[in-house]
């Protein structure tokens, strides 16, 4: 064995290692691939050893082959060997394959289960840590429904290192198995409140993205959340709930009043842009969702602007992008409060960024207005003609025309600006956006029908136009818009002023250079044209102009039946014979205008773009069945298909040259080299590019020469567009003048005139339009079907998580745990089955009550939860517990005491639900078998018979053996005497002092002392101040600018016979030992016989169990705890116990803060834990009249003290 180990450890001496094989890929680039492959032959064998280090070595070396793109699935088995090593260096290098290269589809991975199933229940967390890693890359969904019950105990695990990869891996089980997202969430939820943050911030991540798609299934976490919201100090953890809190709130409008107040103060304290960029997201979401509820917002919004504005004008380029989007989303739904910036916006248009100047071009979209329109797009305008690229070009092209298009034109009032526009945009050279400037012209000119008179002037002006015929190389070019100029003059010809000018432009030869579907609508309209010419020419009686026109097609046209478009070739096929008919019938004097013009009667409306998928199919018509029977198939037709194959495939072998050597190769590859060299007209590579690059003059040396132009560069007969906006302000102040006019008339009518009706301010409704917009509905078929809904993604993955987690869990939806068969004899069904029938059958009237109740209290648990969120969400204040100091009460009215009693009674009864509601469905199936006869019961009988039902049921529960039962403080067996949290302090004559030590699992080094204090005599007492001496070890939290001599004011009077509650933090460095700290309470007593300074002194007892928190355990994270071996041990025993064991159990949970782990007969298991996180652990047994409790602890010292103020308690059992 040892000469093997030496012979393993040479072998291992002579093998590459990964340096090696990178250093050996850098040496051979020239023949990478041939060292790959003889590497990875290496490898195999490698792999094909025994010595488990030789094999990660080989792993990890194809690893790193696997990040260059080589194929490793060969080696999947092989990565499985090294995942199970013992090392946990060779198992990291496992793992780590594993996460690279396997997939849903490999076919091993099945294999790992139990390999990763025993490494996440090893005691290495590191073991564990890698194994969760490794998991969460390449889980499927038979892993994850295996694992998924491992991975959630880990959630409980003692080291907050496991507990955050086992949080976080559980969002990649939720996808991959929804199942297990109801059972999970209960702990996932509990990990809101873990002690380390980042455990914590692993649970807000994982809801968050659950939250992100279904947040609806998450509204009962909003105060949750909100807490954590107002008390957590990381930056990303609020950034996630913020986003949280955004989802949410169009769900709870209510949500948002209660978000306003923290959110704003978050955006007036942070530094931190990101927050700052989240925390006004969430705000404009709340306000769109109070837009009707809260009127009041307005400096809300005022903060967020002024905020973004900040950003905006920052130099971080990201900033200002993130501004801008974040003020787009404010324009929305407040475009007034972002048009007091637009100054701002328009400098961003000439930021060098281009994604900003985008940006900043949405956000002008909202700021239009009827009074900023022209003002605006004159700004647009002139970056056109500076816009460098065609890209940037374009889409300010665009936009203009979405600026100025939206709502149906609202807000424009001079649609010849409008067309002015247009027509200058035509000017643009090397656009892709023709068609869009094409469509405008005709929406404008079909809808606006004052306008068509002004469209067709300014398009038999772009017919002529040289510049848009010689642009016809572009597909999308500019010359498009002649599409659009031809249609208009053809349609509305009536308006032309020469149509017979018109008409020769669109029969010049030009015209054939022109794209196919242009020149279609030309020949289209060019017979539009021809018949109204016509017409006018018959009505003048000039019959020879008639003929000359006619003779003009007939000449012209044959151009367009030569082209090489089939659908131009059809159309002037067809009119040039329609035309020679015309021809002959005008030799014979006939009238023919009047018919021509019959072909192009009637206006054209638009059709709807779904009015031919929304045709109704007629009845009897079935589209699936086949028109003709299909053919037959024969066995010959099946063969000469695969002959015909065949016999292609031989050919195209047989045409395959040979393969040349690499002799032959080079020798061709010089001769093409030579030939390039000889021909004059290949471009040669410079040899140096970059030199002569650097060397040439820059674009600043090239010397510029003005050119004094006579002729400006425009078109003529084309208006600009900035006359219109002198004559719409000169419209504007015709039409202002006419309104004040009109005022002052039905003022002197009325005989009241008023001071302020000279102060006039222009709204955009008072601003009227010069032509009116017709909004055509678009045309459909009758009958037409209703729209169809766009189907939603089957393969979403979040579709399956979209899960009700209120609803209370069934049996059927617990996790799978694996668990060994049990090898005992089963007893025979004769004996098990006959007395469980009896006893049945003796009490059906009992199950069918249990039924009902079960029901009932199901109902209450979801009602309650929803009240809980509606008391949290409620604007209205809560109703006191304690009366108000100015309504007098009678003495002995203290409610505090109850108060916690029943909280405490609540918090420690819900495990108990959750366990009996599982116990219950149990007994329901079974009750479900046999049906009770006795259905229906007078309601007066189920309420004298509940009682007896609940405690006989609560009896059964108790006494299954073996059954593992959290603590039930209903199910008694005698009563337990009221319980109160609240100990005595100090009293006297004056006043009574009670107080309680609560801790906090967030705040490790405080805990809160309340305080009631009760006037007990017939003065009244003010001015009260609570002053304790420090110790070395506990300290009073006093406000700031305070000595330490100094006391804390009660913030509070207290009238004869009244009581109230006050708070007083302490500071607590150690938590290990009990002590006491001396006080003094000062207050002046006044009556009527005058006024007395008072005090009273107390000592304030911390006892070690003031330090614990009330923590919920699981079994299994319970057990992990105690085989850790970091908690030490101690015991106690008390004798002379005649309590009951449920009413010891609840006594100690009571009032030491523990909760039940698991109970079995007279024996159970507490945890609970320390405001530090000291672990405490008991193990409580009860003998005839002892008990003794077992206790393990992360301090010795702890322990002991606790276990001795424990023995105190029960002495008095």
């Amino acid at each position: 064995m040892a000469l093997k180990m030496v012979k393993g450890s040479i072998d291992r001496m002579f093998d590459k290692n990964l340096q090696d094989l990178v250093r050996g890929i850098r040496n051979h680039k020239e023949e990478e691939a041939k060292y790959i492959s003889q590497c990875i032959d290496e490898i195999k064998q490698e792999l094909k050893q025994d010595n488990i280090a030789v094999k990660a070595n080989a792993v990890c070396k194809l690893t790193y082959l696997q990040m260059l793109g080589y194929d490793i699935s060969w080696a999947a088995f092989n990565i499985i060997e090294v995942m199970s090593a013992s090392k946990f260096t060779f198992k990291r290098i496992g793992y780590l394959a594993a996460s690279q290269c396997f997939h849903e589809g490999t076919d091993v991975i099945m294999l790992t289960t139990n390999q990763i199933r025993k490494d996440l229940s090893s005691p290495s967390q590191y073991d564990t840590g890698v194994a969760l890693t490794g998991l969460s890359c390449f889980v499927t969904s038979d892993l994850a429904r295996d694992l998924a019950n491992d991975i959630m105990t880990l959630m409980s695990h003692t080291k907050p290192y496991i507990r955050k990869k086992a949080v976080l891996i559980m969002y990649k089980v939720f996808l991959k198995y929804p199942e297990s997202l109801r059972p999970a969430f209960p702990r996932l939820k509990e990990k809101l409140e873990d002690p380390d943050p980042g455990v914590q911030s692993a649970a807000v991540n994982v809801i968050c993205e659950l939250a992100r798609r279904n947040p609806k299934n998450y509204l009962s976490l909003a105060p949750l959340f909100f807490k954590l919201m107002t008390s957590s100090t990381n930056n990303w953890v609020l950034i996630k709930i913020i986003k949280l809190f955004g989802a949410l709130t169009p769900l709870e409008p209510r949500l948002g009043k209660k978000l306003i107040e923290p959110l704003t103060n978050l955006i007036h304290s942070t530094s931190a842009m990101s927050l700052l960029y989240e925390c006004v997201n969430t705000v404009i979401a709340v306000l769109i969702s109070l837009s009707s509820g809260m009127p009041n917002h307005s400096a809300s919004i005022q903060l967020c602007v002024q905020k973004l504005r900040i950003l905006i004008e920052d130099s971080d380029q990201n900033l200002k992008y993130l501004g801008l989007l974040a003020m787009s989303k404010i324009l929305r739904t407040h475009p007034k409060s972002v048009q007091a910036h637009k100054d701002l916006v328009l400098q961003c248009l000439d930021d060098k960024d281009e994604s900003i100047r985008l940006r900043a071009l949405d956000l002008l979209y909202g700021m239009v207005s009827k009074k900023n329109l022209m003002e605006i797009v004159k700004k647009l305008m002139t970056h056109v003609d500076k816009a460098e690229g065609t890209t940037y070009r374009d889409e300010l092209l665009t936009k203009i025309i979405d600026i100025c298009s939206q709502s149906n034109y609202q807000h424009i009032t001079n649609f010849e600006w409008y067309i002015s526009i247009l027509v200058e945009l035509t000017r643009l050279e090397g656009t892709r956006h023709g068609h869009l400037i094409a469509a405008q012209m005709l929406d404008v000119a079909i809808r606006v029908k004052a306008i068509r008179r002004f469209a067709v002037s300014q398009m038999s002006v772009l017919l002529d136009s040289a510049h848009l015929v010689a642009s016809s190389t572009q597909r999308n070019g500019i010359c498009e818009v002649l599409y659009a100029a031809a249609w208009i003059c053809g349609e509305f010809s009536e308006h032309l002023q020469e149509p017979h000018q018109t008409l020769e432009a669109m029969l010049r030869p030009k015209v054939t250079t022109l794209p196919g579907h242009i020149q279609a609508v030309y020949v289209q309209n060019v017979v539009k044209l021809y018949a109204s010419i016509l017409q006018q020419k018959e009505q003048d009686s000039d019959a020879e102009a008639a003929q000359e026109l006619t003779q003009l097609m007939v000449e012209r046209l044959p151009q367009f039946v030569q082209s090489a478009d089939l659908e131009v070739q059809e159309r002037a096929s067809c009119i040039l014979q329609l035309v020679k008919h015309i021809q002959k019938l005008q030799a014979k004097d006939v009238p023919v205008a009047e018919e021509v013009s019959a072909l192009f009667a009637g206006e054209l409306n638009p059709v709807a773009p779904k009015a031919q998928k929304k045709v109704p199919v007629p009845e009897g018509l079935d589209l699936d069945a086949w028109i003709n029977e299909p053919p037959s198939d024969s066995e010959s037709e099946d063969e000469m298909p695969k002959a015909i194959f065949h016999d292609e495939e031989q050919r195209h072998a047989k045409q395959q040259p040979p393969k040349a050597d690499e002799e032959e190769l080079a020798r061709r590859r010089e001769a093409r080299k030579q030939e390039q060299a000889n021909n004059p007209f290949y471009i040669k590579s410079s040899p140096s590019p970059q030199k002569r690059y650097q060397d040439a003059p820059g674009v600043e040396h090239i010397p510029v020469v003005q050119i004094d132009l006579s002729v400006p560069l425009k078109v003529p007969g084309l208006p600009t567009s900035e006359q219109y906006v002198k004559l719409e302000e000169e419209r504007r102040h015709r039409q202002r003048l006419e309104k004040d006019r009109r005022k002052k008339k039905r003022k002197e009518k009325k005989g009241k005139p008023r001071r302020h009706s000279s102060l006039h301010t222009e709204s955009d409704e008072d601003i009227a339009p010069a032509q009116q917009v017709d909004i055509v509905t678009e045309e459909m078929p009758e009958n037409a079907l209703p729209s169809d809904e766009d189907d939603k993604d089957p393969n979403d993955p979040y579709r399956a998580l979209d899960i009700d987690l209120d609803k209370p869990l069934a049996d059927s939806e617990k996790l799978p745990i694996q668990k060994h068969r049990n090898a005992e004899i089963s007893k025979s069904p004769e004996k098990e089955d006959v007395p469980v029938i009896e006893k049945k059958s003796k009490k059906p009237k009992k199950k069918e009550k249990k039924h009902k109740e079960r029901n009932r209290e199901r109902r209450k648990e979801k009602e309650r939860k929803s009240e809980d969120l509606d008391f949290w969400l409620s604007t209205t204040p809560p109703p006191a517990t304690t009366p108000a100091p100015s309504t007098p009460l009678p003495p002995g009215s203290l409610q505090e005491e109850p108060r916690v009693n029943t909280v405490i009674e609540e918090e420690c009864e819900e495990p108990k639900r959750q366990e009996q509601d599982d116990d219950d469905e149990e007994e329901e199936q079974d009750a479900e078998k046999k049906p009770s006869k006795h259905k229906k019961k007078k309601h007066k009988k189920e309420k004298e018979e509940k009682p007896k039902d609940k405690k006989k049921s609560k009896k059964k529960l108790t006494a299954n053996d073996g059954v593992a039962e959290p603590l039930e403080n209903g199910a008694l067996d005698e009563p337990l005497p009221p319980m109160s949290s609240y100990s005595l302090l100090a009293e006297n004559s004056y006043v009574k002092m009670t107080y309680d030590i609560q801790g906090s699992l967030q705040k490790d080094s405080q805990v809160t002392v309340f305080i009631v204090l009760e006037n007990q005599s017939s003065s009244f007492l003010k001015s009260m101040e609570l002053n304790v001496l420090d110790s070395l070890n506990t300290k009073l939290a006093r406000p700031e600018g305070s000595s330490v001599h100094d006391g804390v004011p009660v913030p509070f009077h207290l009238p004869p016979g009244i009581s109230n509650e006050a708070q007083f933090v302490f500071t607590i460095q150690s938590i290990i030992m009990a002590q006491k700290l001396k006080g003094t309470l000062s207050f002046i007593a006044k009556n009527d016989e005058g006024s007395t300074h008072e005090k009273l002194d107390f000592k304030l007892h911390f006892s070690c169990t003031s330090y614990l928190i009330t923590t919920p355990c699981y079994s299994d994270a319970f057990a992990k705890l105690l085989e850790s071996g970091d908690l030490s041990m101690s015991s106690i025993k008390v004798d002379g116990i005649n309590m009951s064991f449920q009413n010891l159990l609840t006594k100690i949970c009571f009032h030491h803060h523990f909760s039940v782990v698991e109970r079995v007969d007279s024996c159970a298991s507490l945890y609970s834990r320390s405001i530090q996180g000291h672990h405490v652990c008991l193990l409580v047994k009860k003998g005839e009249k002892s008990v003794s409790v077992d206790g393990k602890c992360s301090d010795a010292t702890l322990l002991s003290n606790l276990l001795e103020e424990m023995k105190a308690t029960l002495a008095q059992c």
